[in-house]
């Protein structure tokens, strides 16, 4: 049989999704198994082989297979790392010591300072100097070289990270001690911070480096276990990973540069709500992916995901929004801009020392899990609360491969939060649901309003497995228009993964004022990054007329500390171009922070770009039409709580996979499919789209 499926798989902190898609016609299979935490590798090898078997293929029907994953992040969470050396320019040893005076929270007074990754008898100190424009004022002192390098191999240094001052603008110093390096230590893994992230301000570079350097051998490791394995089964397709910035990269530039796949999981997410939300001529989408660990709230505009080159890998879960700033390892890489918070399935409910009931950010995970899984878990979760509730079938969760425990979860909310306060079990569990929401609220607002944006001009793509159980009753609480779930929700991150296109970023750092721009080097600027995208593309299989390229030029007023980032059109840039180009900077300031000075001076200081290499996205399939009335989808009556009523009502349920296109269903009402429940709260309806997606929104 020729090769025209592709499979995308997403590892979660609870469970592994897989999506298997027919290139030519869009059948798509789903698969959803228990995440294996000691070894992500083996619940993801359990995905695909339950895909391709309940699709009736095999390995050699592949055209090729993304996979997201958090193995980068998890190694740096759980401290699962090898012993990395940190090679700076003399005088600068003590650089991740001393870090940022930044706090995530700055009146608590317990507050630990994150421990370095490289503890400072690792970090060494090289005899050389460039200025600040890249002129050599000291050379490189190779013998300091060596006798690091014998150093190293006393302490048994299998990944080291070479950061030196100013080696954005002249790399010279750092390439040749990488090549002593590799002269001496053959064995090693290296990276250099003028391939990783040839930016200025010095902290932020070390950081990015030392994280690439630390997770490197983790990725490796990983990467290609799951390599060979497939290969042994017979696996011929291109294997590719998700990035943090949306795009996918091969397996083996993963190994080389997996600081630019830390957020590889999430970042899915959101790029299938754009594909969904594109497909029904959507294109400024809210995107929100509740599963099992966490809450993701993202923002797309004018069909392009937000981006962030400011992000914390690592950082310790803390509760409230936007609490975690300073908890976390700083990488300078485009990371598709997330909030991310701890309110998944799987959070756990408990009540502090005041006697008040809280919502994570613990999570039982997927070992033991909720108390509901009857694996082990003792604590309540928000899944056992909507189960308490009546919104999940105990019967109908996984398709029915799996059994919930009703009486057990009733038990877990009455021991651990009702008594403690007070309540009955039902008003407790409600609690747990309501300060879920609560938090995710936050979420929402901290990406729109707080950020300039009206959520009621967007529409809410809502997913993940526990995502459409609160979707509801959040777009009305935010005042969302539109409300879509797409079919198959708890595995639409995989999907994602499926829908994006393969990129690469560049950067370079140029501090130029606007009344001193030089278009010639700024031109070559960009060439240079177009010839090495365009090269690595190539190298890839990317046909050329596959392959095009995304500028933007990072400016700020003079004096300030950060910029913002404006795009580039493409071609040959003249002055004239340019000044036009800082005419737009004024009113972004002004959307961004409230005000803009036109009178003031602006600078470039960083010059980005990204080259994409297209891949065709596969056709989202039509419903068929199948006759049936909606009372063919019913499932019968069950008694769910909605705090609206304040009781138990008798509602409707209905089988997704029965449903229709243009039928509509009035809420109060819960759609059951395999991987998720759809609740519908009274006074909305829902919409069955020709690609069966549900489009909620208020009663008329």
């Amino acid at each position: 049989m020729s090769l025209f499926f592709r499979v995308g798989v997403d590892v979660g902190g609870t469970f592994t999704d897989a999506v298997l898609i027919s290139e030519s016609t869009g059948e798509i299979h789903i698969a959803k198994v228990l995440s294996t935490p000691k070894d992500p590798s083996i619940g993801f090898l359990t995905a695909v082989t339950q895909i391709l078997k309940k699709a009736g293929l095999t390995t050699e029907n592949i055209s090729y297979l993304v996979h997201g994953t958090t193995v980068a992040t998890n190694a740096l969470i759980e401290g699962k790392t090898p012993k990395t050396a940190f090679i700076t320019t003399a005088g600068f040893r003590d650089m991740l010591e001393i870090a940022r005076q930044v706090r995530p929270s700055l009146y608590d007074l317990n507050f630990e300072k994150l421990r370095p990754l490289v503890p400072r008898n690792l970090c060494y100190e090289v005899r050389e100097r460039l200025d600040a424009s890249g002129n050599v004022l000291l050379d490189l002192d190779e013998e300091d070289v060596r006798e690091i390098a014998d150093q190293l191999a006393k302490e048994g240094i299998t990944s080291a990270a070479i950061c030196f001052l100013h080696s954005y603008l002249n790399p010279t110093h750092e390439e040749r001690s990488g090549k002593l390096l590799e002269q001496l230590l053959p064995e090693i893994a290296l990276s250099l911070s003028s391939h990783i992230c040839p930016e200025f301000r010095e902290y932020f570079r070390a950081s990015t480096t030392v994280v690439n350097a630390c997770i490197r051998p983790v990725v490796a490791d990983y990467v290609r276990g799951i390599e060979d394995r497939l290969k042994r089964e017979g696996m011929k397709a291109a294997l590719l990973i998700m990035q943090s910035n949306g795009g996918v990269l091969t397996f083996n530039q993963a190994t080389e540069k997996p600081v630019y796949m830390v957020e590889s999981g999430p970042a899915a997410g959101v790029i299938a709500a754009n594909f969904v939300g594109g497909a029904l001529g959507h294109s400024d989408i809210i995107s929100f992916d509740m599963g099992g660990t966490t809450a993701k709230a993202g923002l797309i505009m004018k069909g392009r995901p937000k981006v962030t080159k400011e992000y914390e890998v690592g950082a310790e879960a803390r509760p409230g929004v936007g609490q975690s700033r300073g908890s976390g390892y700083p990488i300078r890489t485009p990371v598709i801009d997330l909030i991310e918070i701890g309110a998944g399935g799987g959070s756990i409910a408990w009540v502090d020392t005041g006697g008040v009931l809280r919502v994570g950010p613990r999570s039982a995970g997927a070992d033991p899990g909720p108390i509901c899984y009857a694996k082990g878990g003792k604590d309540p979760t928000i899944t056992d609360a909507n189960l308490v509730l009546g919104r999940i079938n105990p019967h109908y969760f996984l398709g029915g491969e799996m059994e919930l425990d009703v009486a057990a979860a009733e038990e877990g909310i009455r021991k651990k939060c009702a008594e403690p306060l007070g309540l009955s079990v039902v008003n407790a569990a409600n609690g747990i649901i309501e300060i879920a929401n609560a938090a995710m609220v936050n979420a929402l607002r901290l990406t729109t309003v707080r950020r300039g944006y009206d959520p009621r001009e967007f529409v809410m793509v809502a997913f993940g497995g526990a995502g459409p159980l609160h979707a509801n009753r959040l777009s009305a609480e935010m005042q969302i228009p539109l409300l879509v779930i797409p079919v198959s929700p708890g595995t639409t991150s995989a999907l994602g993964l499926l829908a994006t296109d393969v990129k690469h970023d560049f950067s370079r750092t140029r501090i130029m004022k606007a009344d001193r721009l030089d278009a010639s080097e700024i031109n070559g600027i960009f060439a240079a990054m177009e010839k090495e995208g365009k090269n690595l593309l190539t190298h890839e299989g990317i046909d050329s007329k596959d392959i095009s390229f995304l500028r933007e030029i990072e400016m700020r007023y003079v004096g300030q500390s950060y910029e913002l980032g404006i795009v580039c059109p493409d071609g040959s840039l003249t002055l004239e171009g340019l000044h036009l180009i800082c005419n737009r900077f004024h009113p972004e300031h002004e959307r961004t922070y409230g005000r803009g000075y036109p009178e003031e001076m602006i600078e470039f200081v960083n010059f980005r770009l990204t080259a994409i290499g297209t891949i065709v996205r596969p056709p989202l399939r039509k419903l068929t039409s199948n006759g049936h009335h909606l009372g063919d989808a019913g499932k019968g009556l069950r008694p769910v709580f909605f705090a609206e009523v304040g009781q138990f009502t008798d509602i409707p349920i209905y089988d997704r996979y029965r449903l229709s296109a243009g039928q509509r269903l009035s809420g109060p009402a819960v759609v059951e499919e395999m991987d998720s429940h759809t609740v519908l709260h009274p006074g909305f309806q829902a919409k069955v789209d020709p690609f069966g997606n549900l489009l909620v929104s208020p009663d008329q």
